[in-house]
């Protein structure tokens, strides 16, 4: 039975209760709102710590024990849980589809709050389906056909963001070009220890059951213009130039993606953005093709995880 339904823009979010000893009986339910909606709220689980929403997302397909490759500070809790972030609290974080830039990303999220913020920090979600028919053909089209590049500059121990070994969980070089072949990427070694890496995805998919056409990508989130001007301009000054910045994005045959094309992104994710507080002990299922997710600026202590499939 929905407890609730909020809708804002193109974007819906069905709120259903259920304990975790119904979850089975109520698994069919829930996965057919995650697949209309894009994200569904289970609350009443009662899920208080980490390897409590190991047992739930278990009932789902088996948790993913590694963020490899992955650029989100992230921390290991549990066998299969992480911390949903470790980006400080005054900041947002737009909205994205989780690892988007990689050759295998999550197809389900399940974020668990199990300490909600004294203000502010919740989840927000939007509809990428909603999002892509709200951009103008023209733009929608340039990232349907040129796909995205993803571009990183990872330090080998000493310098902004992640380095390489934290980033691919290994030092061994070896290693960690078996995993970037794997991943089709192409990459190269910098004189002082460094990776350059470069992955070229689709900007837009398709869902694998439904066949329906979503945003799909990161864009917004690695290009220099989705930082405050001053931010832009001192990373910039650092670097030198964008090719040296720890990360950032063209479209897939290299041309530069201008502002505009994601100034119009951002206002198309704003228009389909729900914003709903989180509760102590509900868990958000998110279908990872049909909707994006982020993170509000908040104060206080807030707790919560992760889990993908």
């Amino acid at each position: 039975m929905t407890d609730e339904k909020l809708s804002h823009g193109g974007t819906t979010l069905t709120v259903l209760s259920a304990t975790r000893a119904e979850l089975p009986d109520r698994r069919a339910e829930i996965e057919a709102a995650c697949l209309r909606d894009g994200a569904v709220v289970v609350r009443g689980l009662g899920v208080a710590e980490p390897a409590d929403l190991h047992e739930v997302v278990s009932g789902f397909g088996a948790p993913l024990d590694s963020y490899r490759g992955g650029n989100t500070p992230r921390k290991s809790l549990a066998d299969g849980v992480f911390t949903s972030t470790e980006y400080p609290a005054q900041f947002e974080i737009s909205l994205h589809n989780e690892l988007s830039y990689a050759a295998a990303a999550p197809r389900r999220l399940y974020f668990a709050c199990l300490l909600a913020a004294e203000t502010g920090g919740a989840t927000p979600v939007c509809d990428g389906r909603a999002l892509l028919a709200d951009l103008e053909p023209a733009v929608r089209h340039r990232f349907e056909d040129k796909g995205v590049r993803y571009h990183q500059l990872l330090h080998g121990g000493h310098g902004f963001g992640k380095s390489w070994q934290e980033t691919f969980e290994s030092d061994d070089r070896a290693v960690v070009e078996s995993f970037l072949a794997a991943s089709r990427a192409t990459w190269s070694w910098t004189r002082e220890g460094g990776l350059r890496v470069a992955q070229n995805r689709p900007g837009v998919r398709r869902h694998p059951e439904t066949g329906e056409p979503a945003w799909f990508n990161q864009a917004e989130q690695w290009h220099p213009s989705s930082l405050p001007a001053e931010a832009a301009e001192a990373m910039l000054a650092l670097a030198g130039v964008e090719e040296d910045l720890p990360q950032w994005v063209t479209y897939g045959d290299g041309t530069r993606i201008p502002d505009a094309d994601l100034a119009q992104v951002r206002a198309a994710a704003e228009r389909n953005k729900l914003v709903r507080p989180w509760r102590a002990g509900e868990v958000l299922f998110v279908d990872n093709v049909l909707a994006l997710h982020g993170r509000s600026p908040y104060t206080g202590r807030r707790r919560v995880t992760v889990a993908m499939t």
